[in-house]
């Protein structure tokens, strides 16, 4: 195969961090990103080189840009984590073969990534492309939490920002493990969407009684784990509203407001934890057969349609500038960006 010199990528504007943390709302990209013509990134030993077929959009994505991820950007790079598309160069049998990844050398808003040959992942034909290029970040985060619930030993656990496509997963996971998920959202509109999807009980935080509603849940169900996207006072106070030894899971940060840990002795007295979930994290520590194996599992799910990916729309590389704030702030579903178009 001849490959180009150059390609169109998004490209950071900035490195480093950022010194302000304002969440993965985004209106415009322009003060992160440029559209730019580049050169052809050239994987070394160890790499591979992937035409992009569908680029996945996620909150850590938006984190990222604006210099608020646990990594730092780097002025001139493209941007984006996770995509499908085509091995065209690399060291490694899989060339030709379509692929999931998520990029190491060179960002998925573009033409063309790069990324470590170990983390290259085999599509099955019947794998939908929506499916197979966001089945990295969120379909692994919720194998790899929901490994978390299990060890607990608990008949429920909580999670909220629960409309999200990450949570809609888990209550799927939930629902077909027997394990009651108890879902946390901001709107009343996606209350029955997520009981039909397998949530045992739906508290939506804005009512009066949000936190008596989760206390009889808690009563009725003691669950043991808190997934945690958002990190604001009510998470705070759905925690320490939970039962003895239970778990803080944070993977998240949409809140901009710290919540104030007022009961702190229940750590002590009630054997409580707080801790951090990253997904980079449990990759390096997870034995690479377990990884394998749930990546059999997430595109079995999505193939038999157990998961399901929803799509709040698809842009062109070529207009994502522009088009892609409106679809990111749509309130459900997922957004891709399509560097073939």
């Amino acid at each position: 195969m001849t490959l180009p010199t150059t390609m169109k990528a998004m490209v950071q504007l900035h490195s480093g961090y950022a010194d302000s943390h304002t969440g993965p709302n985004l209106s415009d990209l322009s003060p992160y990103l440029a559209l730019r013509d580049i050169a052809l990134p050239v994987p070394a030993a160890g790499q591979a080189l992937i035409k992009v077929h569908l680029a996945a959009v996620n909150p850590s994505d938006i984190h990222f840009i604006k210099g608020e991820y646990g990594q730092p950007r780097v002025h001139g790079m493209p941007a984006g984590f996770e995509a499908v598309g085509e091995v065209v160069a690399g060291e490694t049998p899989l060339l030709g073969q379509r692929v999931s990844f998520y990029a190491t050398g060179s960002g998925t808003w573009a033409e063309y990534a790069m990324t470590d040959l170990q983390g290259l992942v085999p599509c099955r034909p019947d794998l939908a492309e929506t499916d197979a290029a966001g089945q990295v970040v969120n379909p692994l985060t919720a194998i790899a939490m929901f490994d978390i619930v299990k060890a607990a030993g608990a008949d429920s656990f909580v999670l909220n920002a629960a409309g999200s496509q990450l949570c809609k997963l888990l209550i799927a996971l939930g629902r077909d493990h027997g394990i009651k998920p108890i879902a946390v959202v901001r709107r009343a509109a996606q209350a029955d969407m997520l009981r039909a999807l397998g949530a045992a009980e739906v508290i939506v935080s804005s009512d009066d009684d949000a936190l008596t509603q989760a206390q009889a849940a808690f009563d009725r169900y003691k669950p043991r784990i808190l997934l945690d996207a958002v990190g604001d006072q009510f998470t705070a106070d759905l925690f320490f509203a939970m039962p003895n030894h239970a778990r803080w899971v944070n993977y998240g940060k949409l809140s901009t407001q710290a919540p104030k840990l007022t009961n702190l002795g229940q750590m002590i007295f009630r054997n409580k934890q707080i801790e951090g979930f990253w997904l980079t994290r449990w990759l390096k520590q997870t034995d690479r057969d377990r990884v394998t194996q749930a990546f059999m599992e997430i595109q079995e799910r999505f193939v038999t349609g157990k998961w399901t990916t929803d799509v709040a729309g698809v842009v062109p590389l070529s207009q994502a500038m522009a088009e892609l704030p409106g679809v990111l702030a749509k309130p459900d579903g997922k957004a891709f960006i399509d560097p073939r178009s």
